[in-house]
């Protein structure tokens, strides 16, 4: 699949949609996730134009595959949920529901968050 310059994350990257900034450098981007799904519900997406984890994991340069999984433990860190723990999901394609084609990370936490996969 191709990358769509047109999603929200490239526009919020571009600067033509704000966000709420957590945390940024260089390689990624934190804020809430607008439909929180627990008390801490943040995104971290890379810079780069990637697709899906398996994008960014066949195409990312090494600086850029560590300096994002950087930023996500620090903005695990920042948020106050790694001493608590917390979960972290990167939804990959249609039958995950990814609803954004730009490959990112939800960190959630701030209560225990039970079971991971709903019945059914």
């Amino acid at each position: 699949m191709a990358y769509d310059d047109s999603n929200i994350f490239a526009k919020i990257l571009r600067g033509e949609i704000p966000c709420q900034k957590l945390y940024e450098d260089e390689f990624a981007l934190a804020f809430p996730d607008i439909r929180p799904q627990a008390p801490v519900h943040v995104l971290v997406i890379p810079k780069g134009k990637y697709v899906s984890i398996a994008d960014f994991g066949a195409k990312a340069s090494p600086e850029e595959l560590t300096g994002f999984w950087r930023a996500v433990s620090h903005v695990a860190k920042l948020v106050g949920v790694e001493e608590s723990g917390y979960r972290l999901i990167c939804n990959a394609g249609p039958d995950s529901r990814q609803e954004v084609p730009h490959f990112h990370a939800h960190i959630l936490g701030g209560r225990a968050l039970g079971h991971l996969l709903a019945p059914g």
